[in-house]
Order: structure tokens, then C-alpha cells, then sequence
């Protein structure tokens, strides 16, 4: 059996193991890590733990390679329709919508963008059985522009890329409250927040996390519109840098209270630009997603 290895840092020191294991490996839940400790098939130091137990910096953990989540027997192709941007033999290049999750897992069986792409293409396996194609993600209500790996060469290209920081990542958010600076940085490290671990925080072991972000209009009723540059791809990262610098983002139940005076039930954050070099031809391609009609129309009554 292949084992994958991952040692313990000093921003997940004290942490129990299955909060551990399923915030690192995508593939393994909480619960399906829970069940795996039990049976024995993690180690932690080369031995048997409990579901329990604490992991420390510099010790080591041994999952199974290929660790198939029951979410489904197999992989569901539906005939959902979706926005697609851009499409050849390597890519596809969509508009996702809010309310859509990117891939299937336990809660969230059918009706994602996975399932809605198979029903029209075949995609790369590189990142597992239930991820096929996706190179990147975005939350269930962030709507936007989102590239999808139809082979793995494509697949490994764009991943290196997004790793080594090569890709252009800007989106667009109303926020509330107005911001004064023309133009800004935001560098604070983000990592699990230290009471909630379904959330993330700004937290002085976390990981660098950096974001730009430039005014586009000011609204007197009280909100700005942003364009946000991401440098860095940490979990929630504009919701979370926003949120704690005053700012958070329009109709966020996470990190705001959501409450909002037009009605929207989701984030008001849009994947509106990404730009990479081409898995085969290696030029430079920018893709744009145009607003969502609610986000416009809003953007429209505020001025």
C-alpha cells in the first residue's frame, strides 16, 4: 500500500490528528478520517493513535495513498447547464455560478460543477476520483471565472503554476463600510481559527497571506466596490483578510452576520479575471467573467 507522509509544523502544533488530516489531504473528511484512525490505517510516529490525539510540531503522519470517500459509487454526469467561457483540448474555462459547489463530497453528492462538466466532457483524474479536472476552487457562493484540467498534463502545468504564485487572480467585491485609501496591501498570515476550526482567522502562526486591492467606487450609503488582486491562494483569504480589517464582505454569514439591505443570500464576491500561461502553447491567456446580473443591479441602485 503507498503511504503518504506529512510532517507536523508549528501552525498545526496541538492540533487533534483528524482535524489535521482532513484539513490537509482533500480527499479524507473528518469523519472518513476518524474511521481511518480507528482501524488503524493512520500512524502517527509510526504508530497507532486515537481519534484524540494531538499532533506536535516536527512528528509525522501516515495516510493511505488513494483513499476513495464514499460520496458516491461513481461520479454522476448531469445535464446542468453552465457558462463556458473558453473550451479546447487541454481546458475548460466557466463562469460558475453561486449556489453551485465545485466538487462532490459528503453532503454535496450531485448538482456540482464536476458533475455538470462531465456531462460534457471527459477531464484529468491527477487530483483524485472526485475532483477530476479541478485545478483550483471557489466557495459555493463566490461566483466567477474557474479553469478546469481535461488531461493531467494540463492539470500538473496549471497546478505548478498556481503554486509558484504564476497565475493573475482578481476579483471584485462590495464591501461594507467605506475604505479611505485609494489603494492597499493586506498582509497578515491565515489559518484555522482557533476555537472554530470550520473557519479561518488571521493568526500569528498562519500561513503568509497577501492581497491587494485598489478602490473603484464609494457608496454613500456606506459600502465600497474593490478590485481585489490575489498574490497568494490561502482559504477564504478575502473574506477573511476584509473581515478583519473592517471591511467584511456584503451578504458573508461566516464572517459577517450577513445581513444585508438587498437581499442577497451569498457573498458578493466575484472571480472576475485569471490569467495563465497555456498548458500546451505556453502564451500568457486572460479569461474575464462578467458580473452576475444581482451584482450589477445592486452595483446600479447604489449609484
Amino acid at each position: 500500500m503507498m503511504i503518504r507522509k506529512k510532517e507536523i509544523t508549528s501552525t498545526n502544533d496541538g492540533e487533534r490528528i483528524d482535524t489535521f488530516i482532513s484539513n490537509t489531504f482533500d480527499d479524507i473528511s473528518r469523519s472518513l478520517a476518524q474511521d481511518l484512525i480507528k482501524n488503524g490505517e493512520i500512524l502517527l510516529d509510526g504508530k497507532k493513535v486515537k481519534v484524540s490525539t494531538k499532533v506536535h510540531e516536527g512528528q509525522v503522519v501516515e495516510v493511505p495513498e488513494n483513499i476513495k470517500q464514499e460520496v458516491n459509487d461513481s461520479l454522476i454526469a448531469e445535464d446542468i447547464p453552465i457558462d463556458i467561457l473558453y473550451e479546447d483540448d487541454d481546458i475548460l474555462v466557466v463562469n460558475k455560478p453561486k449556489d453551485m459547489v465545485v466538487h462532490p463530497a459528503v453532503g454535496n453528492k450531485t448538482g456540482t460543477l464536476v458533475n455538470a462538466v462531465l456531462g460534457k466532457t471527459k477531464l484529468s483524474d491527477y487530483n483524485g476520483e472526485f475532483r477530476p479536472g479541478i485545478v483550483h476552487r471557489l466557495d459555493k457562493n463566490t461566483t466567477g471565472v474557474l479553469v478546469i484540467a481535461k488531461n493531467n498534463v494540463a492539470h500538473k502545468n496549471i497546478a505548478e503554476q498556481i503554486q509558484n504564485r504564476a497565475t493573475k487572480k482578481i476579483y471584485i467585491a462590495l464591501v461594507r463600510g467605506i475604505i479611505k485609501e485609494e489603494n492597499g496591501v493586506i498582509d497578515l498570515p491565515i489559518g484555522r481559527h482557533p476555537t472554530d476550526r470550520k473557519k479561518m482567522a488571521v493568526v500569528k502562526d498562519g500561513k503568509k497571506a497577501l492581497t491587494n486591492f485598489k478602490v473603484l467606487k464609494r457608496f454613500e450609503e456606506g459600502y465600497t466596490l474593490v478590485e481585489v488582486e490575489l498574490k497568494t491562494g490561502r482559504t477564504h483569504q478575502i473574506r477573511v483578510h476584509f473581515s478583519y480589517i473592517g471591511h467584511p464582505v456584503v451578504g458573508d454569514d461566516v464572517y459577517s452576520n450577513g445581513k444585508n439591505n438587498f437581499g442577497v443570500t451569498s457573498q458578493m464576491l466575484h472571480a472576475y479575471i485569471l490569467g495563465f500561461n497555456h498548458p500546451k502553447t505556453g502564451e500568457y491567456v486572460e479569461f474575464k467573467a462578467p458580473l452576475p446580473k444581482y451584482f450589477e443591479d445592486i452595483i446600479k441602485n447604489l449609484r
